[in-house]
């Protein structure tokens, strides 16, 4: 009987002996959860082990997380040195993130920038997002762009400044302006694959080992909904090099 061979759920976009970077596809977590479902971690590791024909077990520092109905790009390190240092690129907010996130209510104000206060729910896996700060909360800031209409569904560029969880579901939502198929941040309907119009689509960076720029770039999901969008993707590329060498 003919083995059948799983697709793997992710697209390498950058590799070297410090970092991987991939394109995660819908539906994969990242790093382990509650449900044990197989992580986008364990995919890499065994790419690596396949690749480079390692024995025993790979190391793999998980940086950062996507949503499980989130596609784009993720960040790994390869070293211990890796990681330590690009958790401090993190932490010092030296990398710029873009996302696409697509809704169907078109922003007030075309670009802006957004700031609420966030507090978790951690039994119904939930963000409320304030206007004020609140006991427990954390701050979370975001600029967002208007890009353009397609289908009566508009495309918004985001830059996060933090990093919280949920923080682009929840702070559109909160100004109206809730992701396609987010049923938990207010979009009436789901997508039928279960996912979510959010794309991490952009990230910049100094290279934590080698001190070069990294400017990556990940392809939508391969879907007759998000392909039409990239019409709308006639942007030059431009990313804030201040204070990223300090």
């Amino acid at each position: 009987m003919e083995k059948k061979i799983r697709k793997k759920p992710f697209h390498v976009i950058y590799e070297d002996n410090h970092l991987i970077i991939v394109n995660k596809a819908v539906g994969v977590i990242v790093h382990a959860d509650i449900t044990r479902d197989k992580t986008l971690e364990d995919y890499v590791k065994e790419y690596l082990r396949d690749k480079y024909n390692k024995p025993g077990e790979v190391f793999l520092g998980t940086i950062h997380r996507l949503d499980r109905p989130v596609s784009g790009l993720v960040i790994f390190a390869r070293t211990s040195k890796a990681l330590e240092r690009m958790n401090e690129i993190f932490k010092k907010r030296n990398i710029q993130k873009t996302y696409w996130a697509i809704t169907r209510r078109i922003p007030a104000t075309k670009k802006g920038k957004l700031t609420h206060w966030l507090v978790k729910n951690t039994d119904t896996n939930k963000v409320t997002a304030y206007d004020n700060e609140v006991p427990g909360s954390q701050k979370a800031e975001l600029n967002y762009r208007y890009i353009g209409t397609l289908n009566k569904y508009h495309l918004i560029e985001v830059e996060p400044i933090t990093g919280r969880p949920h923080q682009i579901r929840v702070q559109l939502a909160s100004m109206g302006c809730p992701i396609r198929g987010d049923l938990k941040y207010g979009f009436d309907r789901p997508n039928p694959d279960a996912s979510i119009n959010l794309h991490a689509r952009r990230v910049y960076f100094i290279h934590p080992v080698k001190k070069e720029p990294i400017l990556c770039k990940a392809a939508v999901p391969e879907n007759a909904f998000w392909e039409e969008f990239l019409e709308l993707d006639k942007e030059d590329i431009k990313v804030d090099t201040i204070n990223f060498l300090h």
